[in-house]
């Protein structure tokens, strides 16, 4: 099995205000001592929503996700 594909988390940028963590549709955020962290990644839909809550930056989602209606 492969890992799934999540957000990065810097947690040196990361402020620990846990917007990201309320804001995740699918809850696959907590927030530790540490910062946030995908607790259950495999529920994550790479939906962005942590990324655009983010008010430092600290949370990335890089790839692009597209849906081919052609398959």
């Amino acid at each position: 099995m492969t890992e799934p594909i999540i957000p990065s988390i810097n947690l040196t940028l990361c402020n620990r205000c846990t917007q990201c963590v309320s804001g995740c549709p699918e809850q696959s955020l907590v927030m530790t001592e540490r910062g946030p962290e995908f607790i259950k990644p495999i529920t994550c839909t790479y939906c962005g929503d942590c990324e655009g809550l983010c008010p430092t930056g600290a949370i990335r989602a890089p790839l692009w996700v597209t849906w081919d209606a052609h398959v």
